[in-house]
């Protein structure tokens, strides 16, 4: 007997407490992958595995859907493995210890993996079954999703003859996504001259900020740390003689940094009297500036009272680095004007970092216009060919851009007010999905991405609501059939 025995649809349940017991941590795929490509030999399926243990599986049309253009279902199959303190499991090699409590699945002391193991669980169910009506089918299944798309990025879209795609991976049923952020780290670097001086170090930090995730949070406006030390050392460096030491501040470039730190060298014990007023001021101003999006800010300093010398920027690397920082584009720069409250695009200077040759700004650049991306990495490269600095780009992967006309949004959204009386949230979202790199490769893509109620994903509370899933499952089947 299943844990999950006699929750509807069994089918679907059946599958994903199968799929549970197979560890599918990101990274650590082969095992589910091997599983999946076994599911469609023994049916006598098309499938295709690569060397990143992507799954394809291909499936005829229904009587009827023959000759129906092919619709490709889509979502990843390895999951975030977190787990209590104390829980004993080896993600490498156990499975989930699955539990049923008040209407939802769970999982015992771990993440369940309903993120995204509920799409394996619905696709399966659906190339399993004889009874359902259905175009034909391409099944897609990637791998290590949660830490970067890097399995959508290396499947060969030109296997895929469909251009109307079903991703299951979102965790708000009623919410259909249509669109969703390119992206691309640029790591602009500025080369700094060093000689050896006698001062009073300083150490000055910023911290306390709330921080978020670079992409769905950008848009509470939450001060950035590295943002806000440039401000505070331009305006200190107005009145008080000093030069940098070093420069830290950040960990993720996707993460709005919480704190940031600088060492500093001043030239005399009057501009240590100096430094701390002027500290003490911004404290106060910026404080009440903040008091909404962040109001635990502050700043500490640390004053060595006696003079040593130290290797210090010079007075010309330390303004260029303090211009650098304090002309950056930073946070929001446009909204959308088709979805109301979307952040369009926005870049997030998550990591900054110095040694005794250069500093380096990391930024994670967002845009749902592949275009305004591309100008705003343009701007950066702008401002550090006028300092004296170069920019670097890696890890592009592009929008999915929000289409006015969408075929199958027009079908996602009749089906649901059919089936549910009210129509469904259309809305974007500020961050990479899958969808977008299956939109760069595939030309004239029309795609959405739904999903049943997840809570708290990637944590170990995370739950999956049992009625959300059969409802979800029922609006799938109505979608395939209209299709």
């Amino acid at each position: 007997m299943g844990v999950l025995d006699g929750l509807e649809p069994a089918k679907v349940f059946s599958f994903f407490e199968e799929i549970c017991s197979i560890p599918h941590g990101s990274g650590n795929t082969k095992q589910i992958s091997d599983y999946l490509k076994d599911f469609a030999q023994k049916r006598g399926l098309f499938v295709l595995q690569d060397e990143s243990n992507n799954i394809l599986i291909k499936k005829p049309g229904t009587s009827g859907y023959e000759d129906h253009p092919a619709v490709i279902i889509q979502g990843h199959m390895d999951m975030v493995c977190e787990k209590d303190a104390g829980r004993e499991i080896d993600f490498e090699k156990d499975g989930l210890k699955l539990m049923v409590r008040d209407g939802v699945v769970t999982a015992d002391g771990t993440t369940l993996g309903g993120d995204d193991g509920i799409a394996v669980a619905y696709a399966l169910s659906i190339l399993d079954s004889d009874d359902i009506s259905h175009p034909p089918l391409e099944v897609v299944l990637t791998v290590d999703e949660e830490v970067g798309m890097l399995g959508a990025t290396a499947f060969d879209g030109s296997v895929l003859e469909g251009r109307v795609l079903l991703n299951v991976d979102s965790e708000d049923e009623g919410h259909v996504l249509c669109g969703c952020a390119g992206g691309v780290l640029a790591v602009a670097t500025l080369p700094v001259e060093i000689e050896k001086d006698e001062g009073f170090e300083v150490w000055l930090s910023v911290d306390k900020l709330t921080g978020g995730h670079s992409g769905i949070e950008i848009i509470k406006e939450r001060a950035n740390a590295n943002v806000l030390l440039g401000r505070i050392l331009y305006e200190l460096n107005e009145t008080v003689s000093m030069r940098i030491i070093s420069l830290k501040g950040g960990m993720k470039d996707n993460a709005i940094p919480k704190s940031a730190e600088a060492r500093l060298l001043l030239d005399t014990e009057g501009d240590i009297k100096e430094f701390a007023e002027r500290v003490a001021d911004l404290k106060e101003k910026i404080g009440k500036e903040l008091k909404i999006t962040d109001p635990d800010f502050d700043i500490q300093i640390a004053m060595g009272m006696e003079k040593k010398s130290k290797r210090v920027m010079t007075y010309e690397s330390t303004r260029t680095v303090i211009a650098a920082l304090h002309l950056f584009p930073a946070g929001i720069q446009r909204m959308s004007k088709d979805l109301p409250g979307l952040v369009q695009t926005s870049l997030n200077l998550g990591i900054l970092d110095s040694d005794i040759r250069e500093v380096r700004f990391s930024f994670c650049v967002r845009s749902g216009v592949t275009s305004e991306k591309e100008e705003l990495v343009g701007r950066i490269r702008c401002l550090m060919d006028v300092l004296g600095g170069t920019v670097k780009t890696e890890g592009d992967y592009p929008a999915w851009e929000y289409q006015r006309e969408s075929a199958l949004r027009d079908i996602m959204i009749e089906a649901y007010k059919e089936l549910y009386g009210s129509e469904p949230i259309i809305e974007a979202v500020h961050a990479g999905v899958e969808c977008g790199i299956f939109a760069g490769k595939l030309e004239g893509l029309d795609a959405v991405s739904f999903g049943p109620d997840l809570k708290d994903i990637h944590t170990t509370a995370e739950t999956m609501d049992i009625a959300s899933v059969k409802r979800t499952w029922d609006y799938i089947l109505e979608i395939l059939r209209r299709l």
